[in-house]
């Protein structure tokens, strides 16, 4: 088996929103190194930032302030935030969307007087979210990617596929990482000075998501690996609308944005009755994790629409104001049969967006020397709830922090480290499993996952179902670990790809419930039918899990509370962390 080997000093995997700032930033204050950007498909095209539909919470807004928004993110996270990375990412905020404005080119849509228009998302005390129509993921990432082509140094890997982690043979500091050429099949080593792990998150193992089919979370599986530690593994965000176009189209799961019940839309039971007051004082505007079970809660009465979900209605607003405000999501719903603008459309929770990630630092840095972490691959930013918004921001702030991070910590830490030759090798091996057993129905053990995922360790949770669950995982990996490809031929070999997808999911799907099981109580996207309360915040502590020899541990870790406590507000300038 033969490995080729290649090097770069930086090495961003991801091009999404935190992987393309990475890049950006680490190109222009990199002081020469060496920039590669390595994305499982092409560049500007892939990854979820690109379908970010509502926009970009920033608080520039007169009446709004840093602080405000801080709050809004602890108090929507249920106080399980890291406060330290909070506070960076509304702090930074600002500053990253001038940038994406006066130095990137982006155009967002702005007020009569030349002001940055913000409107309504949900679980927010101020309308903060700056926006492209509902459009602004696609905005971001064709800017950002004119700026990556604009650079024509940057290196760029396209359908290359990161497979694993390397460390160094004492375990002290990261090598590189094993990927695979997508188009050939074959293996090579990056050796890299530093690596930013940026391939987002994507919760695909649910019946309902909204990331396309090619987010596997494979990230956290290989960080799981490399024994790094997770957190909040159990904070799976279901977005409340997601399109529910009918049971044999991939368009299922697609989300409506959110400023459709920001903007005054209202939802409807199958009897077109206006349920969410009887859940919340807010109704449609409360924040998604309530929306959700709300909905989910009608859909298990049976008061549901023909295709099993709720309806979603903005007529009432009037159909020209809805085209012209939301012409994405009208033309996207015309395109699956619906008439958003005059008529109704179907919904559904769909799994949207993980909070729950490797532990890191403010500075992007993970306890593996040489390991850096944005965007969707990192936790400890939202807490138990991601505020609608929030998401593109932390991408954009976080990878410009990393961009700027690394070659400071390359500057200080040397030249480039030898891999342990062992772990390459093994690895290599393990992505090689399935051609050496008779072929089987990859596709059948991934919609197997789905339900499994939605039944028992959905929207709504508790021991029983939480138990079953971990059970049929089991079950789903000792078959997909019998189950090989029938084409040898390694190259454009897209069952092997749905093998290896299915296996990062099916290790992510045990600890996400593994981490509910552990969680006794209810907070924010994590509700447990059998432990309704949230309990006490003052006392609040998160799930951590990692992996030592073969072994999972999980661990309740205490929330440190460095900038505001239960039952404080922040009404003042943060000065100091504790």
């Amino acid at each position: 088996m033969t490995i080729e080997r290649t090097r770069t000093d930086i090495l961003v995997l991801g091009s999404g929103g935190a992987g393309l700032f990475a890049a950006l930033h680490a190109h222009d204050h990199g002081h020469g190194n060496t920039v590669t950007i390595a994305t499982k498909g092409l560049l500007g095209k892939c990854g979820c930032t690109r379908m970010v539909q509502g926009g970009y919470n920033v608080a520039l807004h007169n009446g709004d302030s840093i602080e405000r928004h801080f709050m809004d993110t602890i108090e929507g996270g249920k106080w399980l935030p890291d406060q330290e990375l909070a506070w960076t990412l509304v702090s930074k905020a600002p500053e990253r969307v001038r940038e994406l404005e006066n130095e990137v080119g982006c155009f967002f849509d702005r007020n009569a007087d030349g002001s940055l228009h913000g409107k309504a998302f949900a679980g927010q005390t101020f309308d903060r979210t700056v926006h492209k129509g509902d459009l602004t993921g696609i905005e971001i990432i064709n800017r950002l990617m004119e700026q990556i082509w604009k650079r024509q140094n940057i290196r760029k890997l396209e359908e290359h596929r990161a497979l694993a982690l390397v460390p160094t043979s004492a375990g002290d500091a990261l090598a590189g990482v094993l990927m695979m050429d997508v188009r050939t099949g074959r293996l090579h080593f990056v050796q890299a000075r530093a690596v930013l792990l940026a391939t987002g998150g994507g919760p695909t193992m649910y019946r309902y998501h909204t990331p396309s089919g090619d987010k596997s979370m494979d990230g956290l599986a290989m960080a799981l690996r490399a024994g790094l530690p997770l957190r909040d593994m159990e904070m799976v965000q279901f977005h409340p609308t997601g399109l529910l176009a009918g049971p044999d189209t991939r368009m299922t799961g697609t989300v409506l944005e959110e400023g459709l019940r920001g903007a005054g839309g209202h939802l409807l039971d199958g009897a077109m009755r206006r349920f969410m007051a009887d859940y919340d004082p807010r109704a449609e505007r409360a924040t998604r994790d309530i929306v959700s079970r709300s909905i989910y809660a009608e859909m298990k009465a049976g008061r549901t629409s023909p295709n099993g979900g709720v309806y979603i209605q903005m007529s009432h607003l009037g159909p020209d104001k809805v085209r012209k405000q939301f012409k994405g999501m009208v033309d996207r719903c015309r395109d699956s049969g619906f008439d958003l603008a005059g008529g109704l459309v179907e919904v559904v929770p769909t799994a949207h967006y993980f909070m729950g990630g490797i532990v890191c630092r403010a500075d992007t840095s993970t306890e593996l020397p040489g390991l850096f972490v944005a965007g969707e691959d990192a936790s400890g930013m939202h807490g138990a709830n991601r505020l609608g918004g929030n998401g593109v921001a932390n991408s954009t702030v976080f990878g410009g922090i990393a961009g700027d991070e690394m070659p400071r910590w390359i500057a200080a830490n040397g030249g480039y480290r030898a891999p342990d030759e062992a772990v390459l090798a093994l690895e290599a091996e393990r992505c090689l499993h399935p051609f050496r057993n008779a072929p089987g129905n990859v596709h059948a053990l991934r919609e197997r996952l789905m339900e499994v995922m939605w039944d028992h360790v959905g929207v709504i949770r508790d021991a029983n179902g939480l138990s079953r669950g971990l059970a049929e995982l089991d079950a789903i990996e000792a078959e997909l670990l019998r189950t090989g490809v029938a084409d040898d031929d390694r190259a454009f070999n897209l069952t092997w790809h749905d093998w290896m997808n299915l296996r990062s999911l099916v290790e992510t799907s045990r600890i996400i419930a593994l981490a509910a099981q552990r969680r006794e109580n209810s907070r924010g996207a994590h509700f447990r039918s059998d432990f309704p309360e949230p309990g006490a915040f003052e006392t609040s502590t998160f799930t951590m899990i990692r992996k030592r020899d073969d072994a999972l541990q999980i661990t309740d870790e205490p929330v440190r509370f460095t900038h505001v406590r239960p039952g404080q507000t922040l009404i003042e300038p943060v000065l100091a962390a504790e």
